[in-house]
């Protein structure tokens, strides 16, 4: 009985909630090169899009005024390199925000789980009073923290330049571009985060670095596949009917267009205005009398990024808990 009560309090003491810090600190000793490389990578593009934000924006700007002043007059001059490095660097910026997910996903799988699992590391650290479980949840949490607040700076940053150039600089992408619908809202955090519960899956179930690495990403890319084929379909669209002079009107994310016919159905356009020679005809003879079509506004962009996130959060949540099923399955 005696034994029994003395060692009790150790094993409270190693396993309990004050172990937790020496797990995050054994975490980032272990994996500090990825951390260290993430942190330079949001660092130097997060300086990148303050630049776009701020004196590349008002340089392109000013550079599209002097263009647009300029009408047919050959001797006229314009900064065309500030227009240029303006496009060039939004679409590497933007590129590298949706890349995010992916870089996560990969290190998850080949890094955090997976070379640990490969390499015995997880292994030793249960040998030394630390819980499967525990241990799980230290490569979710404190990894998850980083990655909200990594991906979420860089996505408001990303919004916040291209704010800065609508309005001011002709070759400003709209918010329907699909890229930029995406590196703008939530969405990217969402799938970060799946991407990080997917890594760590696959580490557990794969363990092989490489192996692991591999199929998060391509889990990423399949997910982020997913959403984009349902995104016009996850909320209600709005429909405008305009006349066959004008053909089918309305700006945003499509959903579907065609013709109205005299008995109130919906047919595919087989051509675009009655305009166009022979487009009469054609239309006559399906019987139009209208245009419709279908389609997101520029007000359904946070629901469309709300919902959607929603959905990619849980299937991240559901990923994590298929973690700790598979490893309480594995482990005794």
């Amino acid at each position: 009985m005696n034994a029994t009560l003395t060692t009790a309090p150790a094993e409270s003491t190693t396993t309990g909630p004050a172990h937790a810090p020496r797990q995050v600190r054994w975490l980032i000793r272990l994996h500090r090169p990825a951390l260290l490389a993430g942190a330079a990578l949001v660092l130097l593009t997060g300086a990148a899009l303050l630049w776009l934000a701020g004196p590349l924006a008002d340089a392109s700007a000013t550079a599209w005024k002097q263009y647009n002043a300029c009408a047919l007059d050959d001797r006229c001059s314009y900064d065309q390199d500030a227009i240029l490095g303006y496009k060039d660097l939004y679409n590497y910026t933007t590129y590298a925000v949706l890349a995010v997910p992916f870089l996560v996903a990969a290190w998850a799988g080949g890094s955090l789980t997976g070379r640990e699992m490969e390499s015995g590391t997880a292994r030793l650290a249960w040998t030394q009073g630390v819980s499967p479980a525990r241990w799980l949840a230290s490569r979710l949490a404190f990894p998850a923290a980083l990655t909200v607040a990594a991906t979420g700076l860089l996505a408001l940053l990303h919004r916040l330049a291209w704010t800065a150039g609508r309005g001011r600089i002709d070759t400003a992408l709209s918010w329907d571009h699909y890229p930029t619908f995406y590196a703008n809202g939530t969405v990217p955090v969402a799938l970060a985060l799946a991407g990080l519960a997917a890594g760590v899956l696959a580490g557990l179930l794969l363990r092989r670095a490489i192996a692991a690495l591999a199929a998060a990403a391509v889990a990423v890319g399949a997910l982020w596949a997913a959403v984009h084929s349902v995104l016009p379909h996850l909320w209600p669209a709005v429909t405008r009917v305009s006349s066959l002079r004008e053909g089918a009107r309305g700006d945003g994310i499509w959903v579907g267009q065609g013709v109205l016919t005299v008995d109130g159905d919906q047919v595919a356009a087989p051509c675009y205005t009655s305009m166009i020679p022979g487009c009469e005809a054609s239309l006559s003879d399906v019987h139009a009398i209208n245009f419709y079509r279908d389609f997101h506004p520029a007000a359904h962009y946070w629901p469309l990024q709300l919902v959607a996130s929603a959905i990619v959060l849980a299937v991240a949540a559901l990923l994590a808990y298929s973690a700790f099923r598979i490893l309480r399955h594995r482990t005794p």
